[in-house]
């Protein structure tokens, strides 16, 4: 992969490095392959520990490495002293649209001066309780207001948001029932 000496940066971003990658995955799809993995282990009590060690992209295999701390609040039996699995789910969601909204926006041409992503929902305790089957175990709907401010036009602005809305992966998953195929290995102790 070649490098540019003097790369157009805007918001953070390599434009030049961008296209480089749209345009090698525009040639050669197999380019454009990806593959996440986190392994969670239990550290007692609702804490665990998620670790990433490596993604794939274009058949290559890159090392990270990473752990995310994850507990519930004291209500729900945690400790209270990382975010729960619903604030990370929600936190996810904001970093991918975050991102997507920095890297539309810098292909744009555009410069950002500030984004923000507010996002909520609701969840009735009584279906993850197993209290009443009627009531869902988690949302019924996610509520988020994006706030951005740059030398943008109110159409680039637009024309960004609507890229993001149409190719975050993380809004598409949540906004979309995808397939969750799950297996149970019990190991004897």
């Amino acid at each position: 992969m070649k490098t540019n000496a003097n790369p157009t940066i805007i918001n953070g971003i390599d434009t030049d490095a961008v296209r480089q990658l749209v345009g090698g995955v525009a040639a050669d799809a197999a380019r454009g392959a990806t593959r996440w993995q986190v392994v969670s282990h239990w550290q007692g009590g609702t804490r665990s520990d998620a670790h990433v060690s490596q993604y794939m992209i274009g058949g290559q295999t890159v090392p990270k490495d990473f752990v995310i701390r994850v507990d519930e609040p004291l209500e729900l039996g945690g400790t209270n002293r990382y975010a729960n699995p619903q604030e990370t789910l929600l936190a996810a969601l904001n970093a991918c649209m975050i991102a997507h909204y920095a890297i539309a926006a810098a292909m744009h041409g555009v410069e950002l001066e500030a984004l923000s992503i507010e996002t909520e929902g609701d969840i009735d305790l009584r279906g993850f309780l197993g209290l009443d089957p009627d009531v869902k175990a988690g949302y019924d709907s996610l509520r988020y207001t994006v706030r951005m401010a740059g030398n943008g036009t109110p159409e680039q602005m637009e024309a960004i948001h609507a890229n993001v809305t149409a190719l975050s992966p993380n809004r598409f998953n949540i906004a979309n029932a995808i397939r969750l195929d799950g297996r149970l290995v019990v190991e004897q102790s």
